[in-house]
């Protein structure tokens, strides 16, 4: 891209010149429609609905394999902790208050695979296991799917390849599920992955390709491989129908938990929920399962690195998965691996753009210092990425977002999603604490 245009972009998207200068921004959508105006998406309700019922007959068979979900009988759930000294401690540190109940949803804690990827991952390949089933007459779709474990199936799963492009917990969750089904697998990881995720994978026995490039090449050249193979499967984290519904689960269970708190979600207590954002994924379908289980009165924000803004931009440009970081010479570099994508999901954005209320950056020194806070205060460590929503409804209510929508900012329940961290080892673990406590050192 020459200087002439980069000039030409910022002249029509003059948010940008913030976003190519790495500094941390705001963007409210103001395409977001209300449920009521919203003609057709590529999903809808009753897919929503058919994948939470999917996921109570794929709830035998995990109960089966992992013993660790026997306790909640193969219902793979994290708990929402509502995090009060955290946002006392925060509030103090960064001499602000946060108004409205401030609650983590701890999918950093979700069994077997310990991040979100659990609901997509899992969730597709135990569909494409399910297929293969049903077309090989080896059970039906009135069988307890518990059999999905039998040495028939496993034979069967044993000639198929999955293939996925990962920057790290997405390959994790393939990786583990595709193993105990019985399947080949092999994961293609960008530069940025960690490399306890990659000899995890490999323990489990996953084959690992490496790629000095980000996910973007990763993900290409898996699906290249992949898809040449007749018996190969690819989990298209950029295009993927399954993964999406995986997620958009996570609503109906949310709901759940929030009935059983008492908390009701409604016009004048609405739902504020902060996903941090990689390919646009998982909290795009959780934004879908959101608003259509709480409807307009749920207000979704995403969270993205600001060296690696790619939803933001393609939803800010309108050119969806047409436009990568790089092409505005962002390097697309950060500590949130997870996050680390250059170009938005084509099958998300388009549902995104109706969806979600808007976005902010982050640097990544503050994931870490959050780390540390929340760390310190609840005693729950995750992943650096997974605290990027923490500081949501702050970075919101310094908007006008909420006066514009007529919001009692005290009516407010705020989730920030804690999309990973279960897996981390813990020497790993405490280096990102220390880092964290010596950036807060002079704040605290």
């Amino acid at each position: 891209m020459s200087y002439t245009d980069l000039d030409k972009w910022i002249k029509e998207y003059p948010l940008l010149e913030k976003i190519i200068n790495l500094q941390t921004v705001v963007w409210i959508n103001e395409s977001r429609a209300k449920m009521n105006e919203i003609n057709s998406l590529p999903v809808n309700k009753n897919d929503l609905h058919d994948a939470e019922k999917l996921w109570q007959k794929f709830a035998p068979y995990l109960s089966k394999v992992f013993p660790e979900t026997k306790s909640t009988n193969g219902i793979i759930e994290s708990p929402l902790k509502e995090i009060m000294h955290f946002k006392k401690l925060y509030s103090e540190v960064e001499k602000t208050k946060i108004e409205g109940r401030l609650f983590l949803k701890c999918d950093n804690e979700l069994p077997v695979a310990g991040s979100i990827k659990a609901r997509g991952g899992f969730y597709e390949v135990l569909h494409f296991a399910l297929q293969l089933a049903l077309e090989n007459n080896l059970l039906n779709k009135d069988d307890n799917y518990e059999k999905l474990a039998d040495e028939k199936c496993k034979a069967l799963f044993e000639q198929y390849t999955i293939g996925v492009g990962s920057t790290g917990n997405l390959g994790l969750s393939i990786g583990i599920m595709s193993k105990k089904l019985g399947f080949k697998v092999c994961v293609y990881m960008s530069a940025d992955a960690k490399e306890w995720k990659k000899n995890l994978l490999r323990s489990k026995g996953a084959i690992v390709k490496k790629f000095s490039g980000d996910f973007s090449e990763a993900i290409d050249a898996g699906r290249r491989i992949t898809l040449a193979d007749p018996k190969g499967y690819f989990v298209d984290d950029e295009n993927s129908k399954y993964l999406y519904l995986g997620y958009s689960v996570a609503a109906i269970r949310l709901k759940k938990q929030l009935d059983e708190l008492k908390i009701n979600i409604n016009a004048t207590h609405p739902l504020f929920v902060y996903s941090p954002c990689g390919v646009g994924g998982s909290p795009g379908g959780i934004a879908f399962g959101l608003r259509q289980v709480f409807g307009d009165n749920a207000h979704c924000f995403f969270v993205e690195p600001t060296h690696s803004p790619s939803v933001l931009i393609g939803l800010l440009t309108n050119r969806m998965q047409k436009i990568s970081v790089h092409d505005f010479g962002i390097d697309n570099i950060t500590d949130a691996d997870g996050l680390a994508v250059g170009r938005p999901s084509a099958f998300a954005s388009s549902i995104s753009k109706l969806l979600i209320s808007g976005i902010y950056t982050i640097e990544d020194n503050e994931l870490f210092g959050l780390l540390y806070l929340l760390g310190k205060s609840e005693n729950i460590f995750v992943e650096p990425s997974a605290t990027a929503g923490l500081i949501g409804a702050k970075i919101i209510a310094q908007t006008n977002y909420l006066q514009k929508h007529h919001i009692n900012s005290a009516n407010i329940t705020h989730i920030a999603w804690a999309t990973g961290g279960g897996l981390v080892p813990e020497n790993e673990m405490n280096d990102f604490y220390t880092k964290g406590e010596k950036l807060f050192a002079h704040k605290e």
